[in-house]
């Protein structure tokens, strides 16, 4: 890996090539992706059954779209026991996880007869969509699907494309299975988003899609946002570990290696304060590219956007971390947690040397869809709170309206709504005041 001084120049150097990345630079399938979005709208079930074919090969109709019982009892004859216990093990751990972000609904009584409040509500129907072919990750599944359980959500649909042969990822099936979805329809791509967002004669309209996808599905979940919420616009992956002379260069090095083996244009960067463990991390890197399987996406991907950054003190480390607001952040340094302490910006935070990032992607029970591309400076992870709605309650007695209408009529008539101003002077028109001018 290249090793790099960090200075003003090379950190801005290296966001602007982080920031390429962004589906904003890829306008040229908009076009193909609207297209697509219409003909589903017209022709509901028959395009998506027509682009199903041209894209995955698949021919599907109205007796193979849905997944029946018996394909997922086949599924899971298919895999391995002990897998199947590790995803139930997995997905009991991102329920326990999840189910303390709950919030209740909560009402405020005073006693001058006003009652405040804000009522929690679960979304009615949610879409989750889940890549299919060689992108097949039953930990995806279990991610989206598990939260929107533990909020309350009534109706999960999902949609996962098929492959030529009309089947579905056996593990995608069970881990779908395992955390709960309700329907499960064949079909992949803008098609799909565009069904769960409009609707059709078998998946009906959803109130939000989540999942992550190829740039087709991004940009479809960016067109159809507004009609529909969507969870975001995820990126390439991101790994950027935060290191002292105390790390371990081979435990550096297999993490950074963890993010690139994604794709080509997933990042993995490491930034020290020492330039022995930068040297050492890169000789380890070197080896264990040799021996991985992924070989040439993780060189690809390394040459493009993998980074060793050598800070002059770890102040300018951590300002460096925080800049860049990267999905996965691992502190591998003396005190990690004072170290996080000074961490504003970072999707999910892996703290110490066991704390590798793959324990958070599949098994610990915070959620792995995490903000990309600088977003973790406004977003945070998929959570509870994506999958509910919070209503504001207000009661006031007339008593406790009685002392503060006046003011409220001058707010309104200041902003020239004088119809606001007498929805609320009407309450009172028989009580003695000075002349208003309202009616």
């Amino acid at each position: 890996m290249r090793i790099v001084k960090l200075t003003k120049d090379t950190r801005q150097n290296l966001l602007e090539s982080l920031l390429k990345r962004s589906t904003n630079d890829y306008g040229e399938y908009e076009k193909i992706v609207a297209d697509i979005i219409e003909d589903v709208r017209e022709r509901k079930e028959e395009a998506v059954f027509a682009y199903s074919l041209k894209f995955d090969k698949c021919t599907t109709t109205r007796d193979n779209f849905q997944v029946t019982r018996a394909e997922i009892d086949a599924a899971y004859s298919q895999l391995d026991a002990h897998f199947i216990q590790v995803m139930r093990d997995a997905a009991a751990n991102i329920c326990a996880y999840h189910e303390k972000q709950k919030r209740n609904s909560w009402f405020d009584a005073r006693e001058d007869g006003v009652i405040l409040g804000q009522k929690i509500t679960p979304m009615e129907r949610v879409g989750v969509y889940v890549p299919g072919g060689k992108a097949a990750y039953p930990s995806t599944t279990l991610m989206n699907v598990v939260p929107a359980k533990v909020a309350g959500v009534p109706h999960i649909i999902m949609t996962t494309p098929a492959g030529a042969d009309g089947t579905v990822n056996p593990a995608t099936l069970v881990a779908a299975d395992i955390a709960g979805v309700d329907a499960i329809y064949k079909a992949g791509g803008a098609q799909a988003v565009a069904a769960l967002a409009y609707g059709t004669e078998m998946i009906p309209k959803v109130d939000k899609i989540v999942g992550p996808g190829n740039i087709f599905v991004a940009l479809a979940k960016r067109a159809v946002y507004g009609h529909v919420s969507i969870d975001s616009i995820a990126g390439p992956s991101e790994i950027l570990v935060l290191a002292d002379e105390s790390a371990t260069p081979r435990y550096v090095a297999a993490d950074l290696l963890s993010q690139a083996e994604h794709d080509e244009l997933a990042s993995a960067i490491l930034i020290t304060t020492s330039e022995a463990l930068a040297q050492k991390v890169s000789e380890e890197v070197e080896q264990f590219v040799e021996v991985l399987e992924r070989r040439e996406i993780i060189r690809k991907s390394l040459d493009n956007y993998g980074y060793i950054l050598v800070a002059p003190d770890m102040d300018t480390a951590i300002e460096a971390a925080n800049e860049i607001a990267s999905e996965h952040l691992e502190i591998l340094t003396k005190n990690p947690f004072d170290t996080m302490t000074r961490i504003r910006n970072a999707g999910a935070i892996f703290l110490g040397e066991y704390a590798s990032e793959p324990l958070g992607d599949y098994y610990a029970g915070p959620n792995h869809v995490l903000p990309t591309n600088g977003t973790a400076k406004f977003f945070s992870p998929l959570n509870v709170d994506d999958y509910v709605k919070k209503s504001s309650i207000i009661s006031y007695s007339r008593e406790a309206l009685e002392k503060v209408h006046e003011d409220i009529e001058l707010f309104a008539k200041t902003e020239g709504l004088t119809a606001h101003a007498n929805s609320i002077h009407v309450r009172f028109e028989d009580s003695p005041r000075p002349d208003t001018g309202l009616i």
